[in-house]
């Protein structure tokens, strides 16, 4: 799931190597997703609205369910 995100972002992002994504479990056992863009890609990311950023929660969701687990996405 976390390569799903970077691929995204990676391609939406006009700066990709700035592009990080870290992997956390939280205390209740979702599966924390933080993604790092640079300062100026930080609306293309989240997108008009948050549309992209919900986008990517969506996909994010079916992956889980496959995987059986939970998980939410921060853009940090």
């Amino acid at each position: 799931m976390k390569e799903l995100v970077e691929y995204v972002a990676r391609a939406i992002a006009t700066h990709p190597d700035d592009v990080k994504v870290t992997e956390e479990v939280d205390e209740e056992g979702y599966v924390v997703l933080k993604l790092e863009v640079h300062e100026d890609d930080k609306g293309k990311v989240i997108g008009r609205q948050g549309r992209v950023a919900q986008a990517m929660r969506v996909l994010l969701r079916v992956a889980a369910v496959k995987q059986d687990v939970r998980v939410t996405l921060e853009i940090v």
